[in-house]
């Protein structure tokens, strides 16, 4: 009865440690991707400001 209670905690911990895993490169994945999002929207803004001060240089 002991090694089967046994058996079971080390199951469970086994398969509450690989949930973990994928659930934080989940989240590093999304938030990698959210990052690039707000990174690419900076620099279209930015390209937009250059073109504008070069317009006003002229």
């Amino acid at each position: 009865m002991g090694d089967a209670i046994f058996q079971f905690v080390v199951f469970g911990l086994i398969i509450l440690g690989s949930l973990s895993f994928t659930l934080f490169i989940r989240r590093l994945l999304i938030n990698a991707s959210y990052k690039n999002q707000r990174l690419n929207n900076i620099e279209q803004k930015l390209d937009i400001i250059i073109e504008k001060m070069e317009k006003e240089i002229k």
